[in-house]
């Protein structure tokens, strides 16, 4: 397969990358640079630009381009970039893709498990609806930009995908050096919960969703068992051999540091499970938290 991959330099696309080179795909990387590499190509997803004879040839598209959700505080410009970076991207990949005489057959999608809003002790699945906030708005907008390809008849599967753990980068890269001297703490109440994955079982369902020609729509990137936030530090800390704080970080002192991304970003969870993953057959190979970090620290 040729695939298109958006996003290619982050934790998610260099990794998804690697195992589909393994595997013998051709990848081409969507770039927002002067390409530089015979397996590069130019788009501009702010500026809707994108020629669909880019994708000449192209069997997959795989899009994980974004701006980080965690990087900085949620200003009102800061939110405007975030919604910029997903939507009309996604929106101008879908077009092209739909322009195209000889149509890719998939499209992966990123997503995320923020789209639930809020879901306290309640299991959610991939039928739940939208919840409320920014991060629900976010996604469920960032989901709807690919209606241009579904409308067209490609196959379009949404990655809602929960807290990635991985030893190197994302959130956990930067919790890493806290938890390393022992500083680490549950946040706020600790009572709500973390959906996540490991980065490996996040590339193998990746891979396993582009085989699956059975699967559209949304479908949780989740592992079975969701934590607390008090239990995912209590694992951390285990697994590093440290110590954490006694007490946990107030919520009003990281509201008061981090604003409105404390509140959704860290301070609400998402109790998301992956019954669809489950239910066409792929198996966690980390099904526990403790497994997962126990593989990739």
């Amino acid at each position: 397969m040729t695939i298109a991959v958006t996003g290619s330099s982050g934790l998610l696309g260099s990794a998804l990358i690697e195992s589909l080179r393994g595997a013998g795909a051709q990848i081409l990387r969507l770039v927002r640079h002067c390409p530089q590499n015979p397996d590069e190509a130019f788009w501009d997803p702010a500026g809707g630009v994108l020629a669909p004879a880019v994708l000449e040839g192209v069997d997959a598209v795989v899009h994980l381009a974004g701006a980080s959700v965690g990087d900085h505080r949620w200003t009102p410009e800061y939110k405007r970039k975030l919604l910029a970076s997903r939507v009309p991207g996604t929106r101008t990949l879908a077009k092209a893709m739909a322009a195209l005489d000889r149509k890719p057959r998939v499209l992966l999608s990123g997503s995320a498990v923020g789209f639930y809003g809020d879901t306290g002790d309640r299991v959610v699945d991939e039928s739940a609806p939208a919840g409320k906030g920014f991060l629900a708005g976010l996604a469920r907008e960032w989901e709807h930009a690919a209606a241009p390809a579904e409308n067209a008849g490609i196959r379009v599967v949404r990655l809602r995908t929960g807290f990635v753990v991985s030893g190197h980068g994302g959130a956990l890269g930067r919790m890493l050096p806290i938890f390393k001297i022992g500083a680490g703490a549950a946040l706020g109440s600790g009572r709500q919960y973390m959906s996540w994955i490991s980065l490996p079982d996040w590339v193998a369902a990746t891979c396993f969703l582009l085989a699956n020609e059975g699967m559209s729509g949304p479908v949780n990137l989740t592992a079975p068992e969701p934590v607390t936030n008090a239990e995912f530090t209590r694992e951390l800390a285990k697994a590093l051999h440290r110590p954490t704080m006694p007490v946990p970080a107030p919520a009003f002192a990281l509201r008061l540091a981090l604003g409105e991304f404390a509140q959704e970003g860290l301070l609400i969870g998402q109790r998301a499970v992956p019954r669809r993953l489950l239910d066409a057959g792929y198996r966690f190979t980390h099904p526990t938290l403790g497994e997962a970090l126990a593989a990739v620290l």
